[in-house]
């Protein structure tokens, strides 16, 4: 449990794969640039099977030491990244999945590599990151992409503005992102001439494409109607592109360094549900940059 006025952490999955420790970096950077504290976890169900060894075995499992070195060895790179960050970590006898679930809840977002230990070769997100991601109650952040973009070199961020009728929570974290990072904000809505359809709108005159692009523009200005209220300093460039969402997604994610996508959420019992539908996928498992996944909750 936090203390009291003490700043929610970035959370951060760790497993000593690669993925991993770029992902640890990452938020390292993060949280300097937040000013709040980072909080390193590994889940593992070995402590649940600890009593099924037998007597004459080593007092301390081998799993138990490996969980052991992969915290200590997370916890030392970041110090090394940046000595001023303050920085926990735990081991967590607990399914991943579940454990950053969970742990999530009181994090400022969770952050993960995206791909773990013993993942297939030709498999572009791991497994956790995925389930994660789709799960989660507030948001999460996948760290992949290409050097300049995990290394924050573009000073650009992409929203990919949702549909219609979509909240701007999405809107907002972007917002606050381009503040702290004293960079420009870039939000995109693609649209699509419907297949079949013929160039000229039934109801207007002209191009049926213009009509789908001022369209978009509309749902960009008033996405951001409320939001750009808070964040007057943040210049705001408004776009629109003819395309699938997806690949007009990953085309501007190779010119940003963090890309924002909101998504729509429901609540169960447990945990949340998001729709990640195949723009999220698309992005999540090809994106040139870092991606950011922000539940729009529905109760």
């Amino acid at each position: 449990m936090r203390s009291t006025g003490q700043p929610p952490p970035l959370l951060v999955g760790v497993d000593g794969s690669e993925s991993s420790l770029q992902a640890v970096d990452w938020a390292t950077d993060e949280a300097a640039r937040h000013a709040v504290p980072l909080r390193l976890v590994h889940a593992s169900l070995w402590e649940r099977y600890e009593h099924f060894i037998p007597s004459g075995a080593p007092q301390r499992p081998p799993r138990q030491t490996m969980a052991e070195y992969i915290v200590a060895t997370a916890e030392e790179r970041v110090r090394r990244r940046d000595p001023d960050v303050r920085v926990t970590a735990e081991i967590l006898a607990d399914d991943p999945v579940h454990a950053l679930l969970h742990e999530g809840r009181e994090a400022l977002a969770v952050v993960t590599g995206s791909r773990g230990r013993g993942e297939l070769k030709g498999l572009l997100l791991g497994s956790v990151g995925l389930a994660v991601a789709g799960r989660a109650d507030g948001p999460v952040i996948v760290v992949r992409g290409d050097r300049p973009g995990l290394e924050s070199t573009h000073r650009r961020i992409v929203l990919g503005a949702g549909e219609p009728g979509t909240s701007d929570t999405a809107a907002r974290f972007a917002l606050r992102e381009a503040e702290t990072r004293h960079c420009p904000l870039d939000v995109v809505r693609a649209w699509r001439r419907p297949a079949h359809q013929p160039r000229a709108h039934p109801l207007l005159t002209g191009d049926t494409g213009l009509y789908l692009e001022e369209r978009a523009a509309t749902v960009i200005d008033a996405l951001l109607q409320d939001a750009v209220v808070d964040h007057p300093d943040v210049r705001v460039n408004r776009a629109t592109a003819e395309g699938v969402p997806g690949k007009v997604l990953l085309s501007r994610s190779a010119a940003a360094d963090l890309l924002i996508i909101g998504v729509r959420a429901r609540r169960t019992h447990d945990h949340g549900e998001l729709h990640l539908g195949r723009t999220a996928h698309t992005v999540l498992h090809h994106a040139k940059c870092p991606v950011a996944v922000v539940p729009d909750y529905r109760e």
